[in-house]
């Protein structure tokens, strides 16, 4: 399927948006183009939204971890105006002309991104680190902090023990995981997004989490930075109308 501009995404309607993803949906492929061992490079990515009166803006920031040093090497954010209206299940239509033009900006390219969202957890199997894959041409992961409930889906919660999961299933299908990071802690989501397998996933998503949080390094590195900008940018506003 030829993939439709970024540009053109403000002028679909919600059937068109279905319409994309029912059709790329056919073309996810749900195992891993590395070995774990081979994945040396992380990315992060996360969004932040604000008002500027009647317009709605967002910044994309994405911070790319070394996953041998757990330290970050590069970080990089772009600000941008919100075209697309937020509609149930096409969030991708919203986020990702800024998503892409945010990653254009990076000189050392990932082996796997991982989104603050979904994957095939989703009623089309087309959530955001999914729907991006095709424009990243990257193997992506998708750890929400939310679980997002998917009609006839079954899951029950992990055990209490940090490394404890649940799949979270459709028949026979696995749409995602429940992933307990932390003892006594409430797990994140994590599915597969593209070219990667739930396995891996989950044990990259487990290895890049540290004590200071529950969620994985790359996208806390990119929550910390899309907060730090977006009140940059609302400040500078401000500044400005004085």
């Amino acid at each position: 399927m030829k993939l439709l501009e970024p540009d053109q995404f403000p002028r679909l309607t919600e059937s068109d948006c279905i319409h994309i993803q029912t059709e790329l949906a056919m073309e996810i492929v749900q195992s891993s183009a590395l070995p774990l061992s081979a994945i040396n490079t992380v990315a992060g990515v996360d969004l932040a939204y604000w008002r500027e009166g009647d317009v709605e803006r967002a910044v994309c920031c994405i911070a790319v971890i070394d996953c041998n040093t757990r330290r970050v090497i590069e970080t990089q954010h772009l600000p941008g105006t919100v075209c697309f209206p937020y509609i149930p299940g096409c969030l991708a239509f919203r986020e990702l002309p800024l998503v892409i033009r945010t990653a254009a900006k990076l000189s050392l390219w990932p082996d796997v991104f991982i989104f603050d969202g979904n994957g095939i957890l989703h009623p089309r199997r087309m959530g955001l680190a999914t729907h991006a894959s095709f424009y990243l041409n990257t193997p992506t992961i998708g750890v929400a902090k939310r679980y997002f409930k998917i009609e006839s889906a079954r899951l029950s919660p992990p055990d209490r023990l940090a490394g404890s999961y649940s799949d979270i299933t459709n028949n026979s299908e696995i749409l995602g995981r429940a992933l307990r990071t932390h003892t006594d802690v409430r797990p994140v989501f994590v599915s597969v997004g593209n070219r990667m397998d739930i396995d891996t996933a989950t044990a990259l998503s487990l290895g890049l989490t540290d004590r200071e949080s529950h969620i994985p390094l790359p996208t806390r590195c990119a929550d910390l930075e899309t907060h730090r900008w977006r009140e940059e940018y609302k400040n500078a506003r401000m500044s400005g109308e004085k």
